[in-house]
């Protein structure tokens, strides 16, 4: 009972996140749209979208303490499905949204095998817990391997300027994996004390809030990086598999999930993650697809016209909708 109370605050949370990313984003074209430009921390809608956001991660950070890290993680695929479906439905066309809920039922039963066949294993960690798997060998074996292959990527990311997309998101994922161990023994601890077992004395506690912290920073600074530098349709499942990944390892060998787990729900756990993957997949790449499809005029190709100049301005630039400096000279000299 207390395992599904974190799958169902874990999905909620998603949801929320969904949700609030496109109110965010249609605060800003909104803004973009009005004659008098505005801040966008000015706009009531914003401020809705970033209060959903809020709530969203609240509602994360706490299902850690009711369900496993195998579990919670991979259950980040119900936002891309919801962005997704908000995208169609916002462009109300029916058979866009055929085709999105066809392509959506590899994640959703995906989803639903990670949910049923989880381990089974209790939630209520005490801070002698954690340390006592703070120090077990294999999480030191772990996390010794864990700084070694970081320590070589950061080496070629600084001195070789190597930026592409797999190291920069593997980076993110060796963060990521940190991230979730201090997030679900900080989730733990807090839920006990409201339960009347004080844990907030233990020092445990705060070495977890420390870690958890300055991990989820880095992970933001190389998450960031690859967003500027790769499209989002690349980064989002690259970044989801790779995380979802790292998640679930970190759970086998910190809070051993799987210990006492059957070979076949195992199987079918693994299975269900192998179908949201896949489902994440071909989702974002039909969006970038249906993106492309976008049509615009090619001048060059008009017959007794030679292209010479930028006819059709990039749709972020500052001068998207106006006419060119070379245009205007020809118009004031007749």
């Amino acid at each position: 009972q207390t395992q599904l109370l974190g799958v169902l605050l874990a999905a909620a949370s998603n949801l929320l996140i969904s949700v609030s990313l496109n109110i965010q984003k249609c605060a800003h074209l909104r803004l973009a749209c009005q004659i008098e430009l505005k801040p966008y921390y000015m706009s009531k809608l914003w401020w809705c979208g970033i209060t959903l956001l809020g709530l969203g991660e609240v509602g994360n950070f706490a299902a850690y303490g009711f369900a496993p890290i195998a579990v919670v993680a991979p259950l980040g695929c119900i936002s891309v499905i919801v962005e997704v479906f908000l995208c169609v439905v916002a462009m109300m066309q029916a058979l866009h949204l055929f085709r999105v809920l066809n392509r959506g039922t590899l994640t959703v039963t995906g989803t639903y095998l990670l949910v049923t066949f989880t381990p089974n294993v209790p939630q209520e960690l005490t801070a002698r817990q954690v340390q006592n798997y703070l120090v077990s060998w294999p999480f030191l074996v772990y996390s010794i391997l864990e700084i070694l292959i970081f320590c070589i990527l950061l080496y070629f990311y600084k001195r070789k300027a190597v930026k592409h997309i797999v190291v920069l998101l593997v980076m993110v994922a060796l963060l990521a994996s940190m991230t979730v161990i201090a997030v679900k023994a900080v989730s733990s601890m807090i839920t006990l004390s409201v339960k009347g077992k004080m844990q907030l004395t233990y020092s445990i506690f705060y070495i977890m809030v420390a870690l958890m912290a300055s991990s989820c920073a880095f992970q933001v600074k190389f998450l960031n990086q690859a967003i500027h530098l790769y499209e989002a349709t690349a980064v989002v499942p690259i970044n989801f598999v790779f995380f979802t990944t790292s998640a679930i390892i970190s759970g086998v060998i910190f809070y051993r999930e799987f210990q006492s787990a059957a070979f076949l729900s195992v199987f079918m756990f693994l299975f269900g993650c192998l179908l949201s993957f896949l489902g994440v997949f071909i989702i974002a790449r039909n969006k970038k697809e249906e993106h492309l499809q976008i049509p615009f005029i090619d001048c060059g190709h008009i017959p007794g016209h030679k292209l010479t100049g930028k006819i059709q301005p990039d749709s972020h630039s500052s001068c998207y909708g106006t006419l060119n400096k070379e245009d205007d000279s020809v118009k004031s000299q007749s």
